[in-house]
């Protein structure tokens, strides 16, 4: 039986005017935090051709999850940098979208969800009336969103009711909201919210109401002040102000200290610097987004083919020839070279048929399955090639038809799983499969945050990233959490004058991202215990050597 389309799959219409080929789609972005995109959100911006922002909508989105080739139409402000109003914003939208091929779509990509102060109405009516068809996809909107991630449950067994005010239009009525019944929520710029709030006060609503002001809501850089309507106007004013562009004012906000769950993640605010390549870092960006963190990638390594390839050619012939009985691979990037060189040859995972295969750790491990390589050998223990030596077995001549051992490596790894795999009687091919560079230095901004202590903390997952980093930008401040993948890589932080903080249980970058947010509960516990507030690693850097931020 067919299972019948669902609305979001439709995209057939009945127009009451002559219909473009192309398609309009108004898609909701969410407030901030990207994963609040909707799972068709994500799919039309994959298969558009063109996108449409305002100056509130994000095209980090857009990078994320549309082709390379779309072409992104800003329609927040006008050529000479002046703001557009709802009008122009509509014309600038049909005209994009009658210039796309027929068959095309055009995704108006919008702040939170597009029937909730986005000028929806606006364009749509453009569209129909240019004879545009138009889908509408519901965004999770800012005015819910944003006090549930401050902490602030609009409504409760005492508040029943809800109302929402955009500032960004004057003339409101405000003592429409002077009752205390209900919660209030307020967007808008900060000196228009500033405004409201005063204007509030000035209506009736009691003064020692709590008010939360929120900026930055729903991601990581999120900063949310409690104050009350009467002090509010202070909070815009003090040493460091509050800039919200959400005002919560409601009985329920005395629930934060109860209900503040995004706040209080392990690594919330911390500054992490990965020193990683970007195509390895996005896991790891995203396991830190997860505990609250800002992670900020600095390359410290690049990887390259070897100089010669002769000996990387060799070595695949005797892996499809017999030659080997045991293929070792010590890291992701030996699984992907080994791989790319395999497919320029035009062979697949089937030349291992036969062959014994061993994963220095669980990471590389998934990298060969992915290739459709389930190994033979995981180390039981430590991931690191002395871990892969405790259970690699001793060649046995009666047992063992080959004795010959294929590691294809980098150019700089070290001998000990090659020494170790001779003790125990394998003849071994060391082989270069890729080339490990430094990187170019990064910013100075970055040099002198690294060194002047403005990262909370540091992942290393090999040794070369220690070696790297300190060569190329300086060594880490003293204030600065280090977090090292392994003992090897331990060592050689320690070997450069750092003192080590968290050590991953496994070798595993994600498990490595796991052990530090474990690090920074325990730092918060013992603030607590100790009667202290809670800082991040940075804020206890000496008042003479911090920088402004």
């Amino acid at each position: 039986m067919t299972r019948p389309r669902q609305p979001s799959e439709q995209t057939a219409h009945i127009p009451s005017v002559p219909q473009s080929p192309v398609r309009v789609a108004f898609v909701g972005s969410g407030p901030g935090d990207p994963g609040l995109l909707t799972i068709r959100g994500r799919d039309l911006l994959a298969a558009a051709d063109v996108v449409v922002l305002d100056r509130i909508a994000r095209d980090d989105v857009v990078l994320r999850h549309a082709r390379p080739d779309v072409e992104i139409v800003d329609a927040g402000h006008g050529e000479q940098g002046q703001e557009l109003t709802h009008a122009m914003r509509a014309k600038v939208l049909v005209r994009a979208a009658r210039a796309v091929p027929e068959g095309g779509l055009v995704v108006r990509l919008m702040s939170g969800d597009p029937a909730t102060f986005n000028g929806l109405v606006e364009e749509v009516r453009a569209c129909r009336k240019a004879g545009i068809s138009v889908d509408v996809v519901p965004g999770v909107p800012t005015v819910t969103a944003v006090p549930t991630y401050a902490g602030v449950p609009l409504t409760s067994k005492q508040v029943t009711a809800v109302s929402a005010v955009s500032t960004d239009n004057a003339g409101h009525d405000w003592t429409r909201y002077a009752d205390t019944e209900g919660s209030l929520v307020i967007t808008g710029s900060p000196e228009s919210i500033r405004r409201s709030l005063a204007a509030l006060l000035h209506a009736g609503r009691p003064g020692d109401e709590e008010v939360v002001l929120v900026e930055h809501g729903t991601t990581v850089e999120q900063r949310s002040v409690t104050t009350t309507l009467e002090a509010a106007d202070s909070a815009f004013a003090a040493k460091e102000p509050a800039r919200p562009t959400v005002a919560v004012v409601s009985p329920n906000v005395a629930l934060r200290e109860e209900f503040a769950w995004f706040e209080n993640k392990p690594l919330f605010g911390w500054r992490v610097l990965v020193p990683r390549t970007q195509a390895q870092a996005g896991a790891m960006v995203d396991r830190l987004a997860a505990y609250g963190a800002v992670a900020e990638v600095v390359p410290t390594i690049a990887v390259e083919p070897p100089r010669t390839p002769q000996q990387m050619e060799r070595a695949i012939k005797g892996l499809v020839t017999g030659r080997y009985e045991w293929v070792g691979f010590t890291s992701v990037n030996a699984v992907r070279a080994v791989r790319e060189r395999f497919e320029q040859l035009g062979l697949d995972a089937r030349a291992f048929a036969g062959l014994k295969v061993a994963a220095v750790g669980g990471v590389t491990a998934a990298a060969l399955r992915d290739w459709g390589i389930n190994p033979d050998l995981v180390p039981s223990g430590e991931q690191s090639a002395a871990g892969l030596l405790e259970d690699w077995p001793d060649f046995d001549e009666v047992l063992d038809p080959i004795n010959r051992v294929l590691l294809p490596r980098a150019d700089i790894a070290t001998d000990t799983l090659v020494a170790g795999l001779r003790d125990m009687g394998w003849e071994v091919d060391d082989v270069t499969a890729y080339r490990t560079v430094r990187a170019a230095p990064p910013a100075a901004s970055i040099r002198d945050a690294i060194k002047g202590g403005g990262y909370d903390a540091v992942v290393f997952t090999s040794s070369s990233t220690v070696r790297n980093l300190v060569g190329i930008a300086g060594k880490p401040h003293p204030a600065t959490v280090v977090a090292c993948i392994g003992p090897a890589t331990a060592k050689t932080a320690q070997e450069h004058g750092l003192r080590v903080d968290v050590l991953a249980p496994e070798a595993s970058a994600l498990r490595l991202v796991d052990a530090l947010a474990g690090h920074g509960v325990g730092l918060a516990v013992a603030a607590r215990e100790a009667g202290q507030p809670v800082q991040r690693p940075s804020d206890k850097r000496p008042a003479s050597r911090r920088r402004a931020r």
